[in-house]
């Protein structure tokens, strides 16, 4: 199992908001912070910066509220008016819902609004919870046999949660920039990012760890890595050729 690593000082060329990042999960919430941070990832590690044209509109959200019959909280409200029309960011493994399939798991009481790609997981907002403004995602796996009510926790706050949907999709974005190593193979090099490992509710959780433009997450069992660029990448398979 990898260890936590001592926290180097900043790389130079990091290329992430760890101020941004950091406020975004501190024990204040700050959901902007959040906002700021995916803004700074589009434009250092996807085609384009994210532009107005990217979200949906007020009205495709207020739509979805008449249908459901329920509220949809600030933060997810905001997520998709920043960037619900950008699948590079949030589509290349899993699904973000578009306002209009927004659906409730009405015998569990979740508004699911994000399902892997092969329906065999899915992430909502329990109802009770959608009067917040920033409310604790959920999440489950698709089993043979659910139980009356096998939603877990994932994070606590939905905003933190599109940082690591953003990051976890930035992972699949690019098969020539992907790669691969053994969790206890990940180099002292690289310092823990600040986000809390998750599901929260089953600990130990993912970690995600960042170097010289490359981020990784830890699952335990496998780390997935991503460059921000072909140099990056080979300086990475050039220094820890081997591991």
């Amino acid at each position: 199992m990898t260890q936590e690593h001592p926290v180097p000082a900043p790389a130079s060329n990091l290329a992430l908001d760890l101020d941004a990042l950091t406020a975004a999960v501190g024990e204040r919430s700050d959901r902007q912070a959040a906002w700021r941070f995916v803004r700074a990832f589009a434009r250092d590690w996807s085609a384009r910066p994210l532009t107005e044209g990217d979200g949906r509109t007020g009205g495709e959200l207020d739509a979805a509220q008449d249908r459901l019959g329920l509220p949809l909280p600030a933060a997810l409200r905001e997520a998709h008016q920043l960037l619900g029309l950008r699948p590079d960011l949030t589509d290349n493994q899993d699904t973000l819902l578009a306002p209009q399939d927004l659906y409730l798991d009405e015998d569990r009481g979740v508004l699911v609004f994000r399902v892997e790609n092969q329906s065999c997981a899915y992430w909502g907002i329990r109802v009770t919870d959608l009067g917040q403004e920033d409310p604790p995602v959920v999440y489950r796996f698709d089993i043979p046999r659910p139980t009356a009510d096998d939603w877990t926790a994932w994070l606590d706050r939905l905003s933190v949660a599109f940082v690591e949907l953003v990051l976890s999709e930035a992972l699949c974005a690019d098969e020539d920039l992907m790669g691969w190593v053994t969790p206890e193979d990940i180099p002292p090099a690289f310092r823990r990012l600040p986000l809390p490992e998750c599901p929260i509710s089953q600990q130990p959780g993912s970690r995600w760890y960042a170097h010289d433009e490359i981020i990784i997450r830890d699952d335990h069992t496998t780390a997935l890595l991503r460059a921000r660029t072909e140099a990056a990448l080979d300086r990475f398979e050039g220094e820890y050729e081997g591991i």
